[in-house]
């Protein structure tokens, strides 16, 4: 019989119980079969399954090699080998991606230098909603409960209506469960910079068609460091989810109630400094403290989804799936029990497709989507007025395959109806009331064709819609995030964009090459410009106004593979985004990425070991270089210097009698404890240092952190229970 004894470590300062499950006697166990055929694959060799697996397309599932545009996926054991505080800092190293980080705890994704309103989250299948256009508003999504990963790049508007500019981030929740067993699974890890301890614990199982799963997790961190301004005072986190599923899975199809709560606590970085030090000041005298100190956010999330699908009897399928969010975010100055700043946003998202193969060939998918809003304001402090939203689309989609070319396209038309709230405060009108519609026509026409086994090459050409968001529509007051004053614009347009994308890959025995080249024109381009000097607060005003825009860039990979166990991999990110018809002080779009080069050396110790198996050693560097293109108006943006950062990982599948019992990653980040800023800190432009002269906070420094993942599957008959492989 299997015995487990839970060590609990108390700690008075975290105020939270963390469990370390340490396995005392597993001589009795018979071992089960694992259900995900990846995690047991060399990790070395995931670029020779590419094709294998499948992705989301404008028809349904398709293999990535039948895309016409660029697709990153990141499946479960990848994302357990990333060293990474939230789920957008663990995907932000991908070609073509970045992040905007407020501290280590909110991070914004990008996407070829476009991001906030003009990317789409997909999370459990619907659009995570919930408030993505503030600088320091971050993602709402549990990393441990992220089955796989897929990274669309470019347009996506055909898909998923306005917002999806410059693409699209699909968070897939883990598979379920095979028929007959019963699954454990534990998550734990440790970082020493910042003390950051979590852990996860997921039940799962699936029961003649009924499925379940139940996962809670638990995480919190003090201020991050570094060797030039120390302890970063406000830079703590706390965070705890809780997900459950319950469905039947029949011959017919499946129906599935997904409900999600997910709670952050992140603190607010004022970066405030003494005048005669230069030192952090902060009302918390000790950093090193896991309790949040005044100010802070409180955020709440609730999500319930009804996710179905339907078998029919003529090679085709139904998906409908119905999601309702809350979005409740706080933020507290002044006071621990009286928060300033208080949105309540209501989200409801539908969505029915039917998708249909044909005996020639042909597959085609058209259906309907949209989602409605309603935002209610509960602080004494307020940006944005209250508003009402309704958005509707319908698309129609085909694709097909031939012997050597495959093509897929489609339209689409969107329909947004917004209505802001009229608010008065101290006799004095703050918002108007006032309506907005808006409709799009988008689309889309690519093909792949394959010059032979191993070199494919791809073009798409897209069109985009994204509707202004109430923020640039109607805001009328100071917004932290940004240090300003920001008025909105009632008589915006839509914005739209026409994109290009043309690439090529190449994959042998030894060596694979991928190209991606885009060109991206949008028109009625949305940006804050400045108004006057001073307005009655004491910040300085800015008011969203419209341009067009340009953004011009490609990712290029290479990766060399001369024997089995060794890979040489390069990878280079770069784009160039200008503003038309503009002065040298606004021509370059605010937060483009600096261009970025990885390289990365990882050997395979051993494949197939009795102790240790898929072990495997890592060197990477990130070579981000010097940023000149950024905007320069009223110091808005200042140039970036160039920077390096050595890295060094490792891990192991620990093996029991044959099979996988743990897995066990260590990472060290930053190994030479360099100081640096990323362009897209928000943390860049706090106060300057009167002592060194640099203005801002720099990011983390060294860090090493700990990985541990535990899987455990019960099969239905008693007699089988046994560890994953």
């Amino acid at each position: 019989m299997c015995r487990f004894s839970f060590i609990f470590f108390i700690s008075e300062q975290m105020k939270a119980i963390y469990i370390l499950p340490v396995l005392l006697c597993i001589e009795t166990l018979s071992m089960a079969q694992s259900h995900d055929v990846n995690d047991s694959n060399d990790i070395f060799f995931q670029h020779l399954q590419l094709n294998e697996i499948t992705v989301t397309g404008l028809t349904g599932k398709v293999k990535p090699k039948e895309m016409p545009t660029p697709i990153s996926t990141i499946k479960a054991k990848e994302l357990r080998q990333t060293t990474a505080t939230n789920i957008i800092d663990a995907i932000a190293r991908k070609p073509g991606m970045a992040q905007v980080t407020t501290g280590i705890g909110i991070s914004k994704p990008i996407i070829r230098g476009l991001g906030y309103n003009r990317i789409v989250t997909v999370s459990d299948g619907v659009r995570q909603e919930g408030q993505q256009w503030g600088d320091d508003h971050g993602i709402e999504i549990d990393a441990s409960s992220i089955g796989s990963i897929e990274i669309l790049k470019g347009p996506a508007s055909l898909m998923y209506g306005s917002d999806a500019m410059a693409g699209v981030l699909i968070f897939h929740p883990s598979p379920i469960t095979p028929e007959g067993q019963i699954r454990i699974h534990v998550d734990g890890e440790y970082q020493t910079n910042n003390g950051l301890a979590g852990y996860s614990a997921n039940a799962e199982g699936n029961q003649k068609g009924l499925v379940w799963n139940l996962r809670w997790s638990q995480k919190a961190a003090h201020a991050y460091q570094n060797k030039e301004d120390g302890y970063v005072p406000g830079s703590q986190i706390r965070e705890k989810s809780l997900s459950g599923l319950i469905g039947i899975n029949r011959s017919w199809g499946h129906s599935h109630l997904r409900l999600g709560y997910y709670n952050m606590r992140p603190g607010i970085v004022e970066g405030k400094r003494d005048t005669l030090t230069g030192q952090l000041v902060s009302e918390q005298t000790n950093p090193r403290v896991y309790d949040l100190a005044l100010p802070f956010q409180d955020i709440n999330h609730y999500k319930a989804i009804w996710d179905n699908i339907f078998y029919l009897h003529n090679d085709g399928q139904i998906k409908a799936i119905v999601g309702y969010q809350q979005n409740r975010r706080q933020e507290f100055e002044d006071s621990k029990d009286e928060s300033e700043l208080y949105f309540i946003l209501h989200t409801t998202t539908y969505d029915v497709r039917y998708t249909h193969t044909w005996q020639n060939g042909w597959k085609m998918a058209s259906g309907i989507g949209g989602m409605g809003q309603q935002s209610l304001n509960q602080g004494e402090e307020v940006l944005i007025p209250a508003y009402r939203l309704f958005d509707i689309g319908a698309f129609a989609t085909a694709s097909r395959q031939w012997n050597h070319l495959s093509m897929s396209g489609g339209l689409r038309i969107d329909h947004r109806q917004l209505h802001s709230e009229e608010l008065e405060e101290e006799d004095e009108l703050r918002f108007e009331d006032f309506r907005r519609h808006f409709e799009g026509v988008s689309g889309s026409l690519g093909g792949v064709y394959s010059l032979s086994d191993g070199i494919d090459l791809r073009l798409n050409i897209a069109k985009g819609f994204r509707a202004p968001n109430i923020s640039e529509l109607g805001s009328n007051g100071v917004h932290e995030g940004t240090m300003r004053y920001e008025q909105g614009n009632h008589q915006l347009k839509a914005e739209y964009s026409w994109q290009a994308d043309l690439g090529a890959d190449f994959n042998s025995q030894y060596f694979s090459a991928q190209l991606s080249l885009f060109a991206n024109r949008i028109e009625n381009y949305i940006f804050a410009a400045r108004i006057n000097d001073i307005a009655q607060t004491g910040y300085l005003t800015y008011q969203y106004q419209q341009g067009d825009a340009r953004l011009l860039g490609f990712e290029a990979g290479i990766d060399i593979h001369p024997v089995h166990s060794l890979h040489i991999e390069n990878t280079f990110s770069y784009v160039d985004a200008q503003q038309l018809h503009q002065t040298e002080d606004t021509r370059y779009l605010p937060m483009t990425p600096a261009p970025r080069w990885t390289f990365e050396l990882k050997q395979e110790l051993t494949h197939e070991g009795r102790l240790l198996s898929n072990s495997y050693i890592s060197v990477s560097t990130e070579c981000y270089f010097r940023q000149n293109h950024y905007y320069k108006s009223d110091q808005t943006e200042t140039a970036t210097p160039s920077y390096a950062l050595l890295n060094l990982s490792a891990g192991a599948d620990v093996m029991w009698r044959g099979r996988k019992i743990a897995e066990c990653y260590v990472a060290v980040q930053n190994i030479g404890d360099v100081a640096y800023q990323s362009h897209l800190s928000r943390l860049k432009y706090t106060d300057i240092n009167v002592i060194t002269g640099r203005q801002g906070i720099l990011n983390m420094g060294r860090n090493i952190a700990f990985k541990l993942h535990i899987p455990l599957t019960i099969k239905h008959r008693k007699e089988e229970l046994g560890f994953m492989p």
